[in-house]
């Protein structure tokens, strides 16, 4: 799949794996720090997340960040890769926004861990996405993607329990899922505020479906 070329104002599927299928987000700590990174460069100038006294998640994401390069639909960190929904708002600024959130990220990572080099397959692959009815199985998808985790066979449609399944994806804690449902989840501040005026239906069958056909469609496999 090759790189679309990014448009102002319009919304892309963006997704990068860890090198060899490596587990890239090992525990909590690490999943805290991405996701504090999508807050955090996600700006036109420069934060230096070291100067701050108490880089807890909830500070994080309560700082006042400046103007934003990209707007965030959805994400969701899974062990070994991630998928974002992302528009380009300024020029240029979905590839800063990845660059920064990469090197960032496996900067952290390789020195927690003494190790060098890329942690993240390069370049990072994207899909463009045309139309509502894309959008919305986009956002199914992303959010439907830890269900690999709780029903190891729900892309060949085997699913045990509908409900049970939704019910772990909500509480799911690296997902923006729960900012859709709880306007009180501060992972919302990550996301664009926009994206909320799209009509979106959370229905445990309807999830499933949406997700599958784009799956279907794309191929996708990070």
């Amino acid at each position: 799949m090759n790189r679309a070329p990014f448009g102002s104002g319009e919304w892309y599927h963006c997704f990068a794996r860890g090198i060899d299928k490596r587990r890239t987000f090992v525990d909590r700590s690490d999943y805290n720090r991405f996701l504090g990174l999508l807050y955090l460069c996600n700006n036109t100038s420069t934060i230096h997340r070291s100067n701050l006294r108490s880089p807890t998640l909830f500070n994080l994401l309560s700082m006042n960040r400046g103007k934003p390069l990209v707007g965030i639909g959805a994400f969701c960190l899974m062990p070994n890769h991630f998928h974002l929904l992302l528009k380009e708002i300024t020029d240029g600024g979905i590839s800063a926004f990845m660059q920064k959130l990469g090197t960032s990220y496996a900067m952290y990572f390789n020195m927690r861990r003494n190790r060098a080099g890329n942690l993240f397959t390069k370049p990072f692959r994207s899909r463009h996405i045309s139309d509502d009815r894309y959008l919305q199985q986009v956002l199914q998808y992303i959010h439907c993607n830890p269900a690999e985790l709780f029903e190891p066979g729900w892309k060949d449609g085997r699913v045990k329990d509908l409900y049970i399944l939704q019910k772990k994806l909500l509480i799911y804690p690296y997902s923006s899922f729960g900012a859709f449902t709880d306007t009180s989840n501060v992972l919302g501040k990550i996301l664009d505020s926009s994206i909320f005026e799209i009509e979106t239906q959370f229905s445990p069958g309807k999830m499933l479906k949406e997700a599958l056909e784009y799956y279907r469609d794309v191929k996708v496999t990070p």
